[in-house]
């Protein structure tokens, strides 16, 4: 029997956040992640890195922060703003997991919530929420 190999692998997944306020980027942003680490089976030690886009309607935002008060402070975060690309979501709020793993590529599950789903609608599946 083959033994698996660690990799970093790259998982994505997207959230349209609902309402506004810092309350409300914190809820999008625990909701998404927590949904990520669950799908993916990831423990947190794992997460190599893990970076935002922030779409213009979102400006002055910062998920990292959320994140960080909730359990993530060691996990590096970058935050870039979106670059206008696909507007179809609005108040999209976008993710890369960098994850330590042993799953292979073909495993891995990109969760797109809410609106986001729309996305990627391919990637979507009953279990996502």
């Amino acid at each position: 029997m083959e033994q698996a190999t660690n990799a970093c692998r790259g998982i994505r997944g997207a959230i349209a956040v609902e309402g506004d306020g810092p309350e409300a980027i914190e809820e999008a942003t625990l909701t998404l992640l927590d949904a990520l680490v669950t799908a993916n089976r990831c423990a947190l030690e794992d997460i190599a890195a893990a970076i935002f886009t922030i779409p213009e309607d979102l400006a002055g935002s910062n998920p990292s922060a959320a994140a960080r008060r909730h359990g993530w402070r060691l996990v590096p975060f970058l935050m870039v703003s979106e670059h206008g690309g696909d507007t179809s979501v609005p108040r999209c709020l976008r993710v890369l997991l960098l994850c330590n793993t042993i799953r292979s590529q073909s495993e891995i599950r990109h969760v797109y919530l809410r609106g986001a789903a729309a996305l990627r609608p391919d990637l979507v599946t009953e279990d996502d929420f």
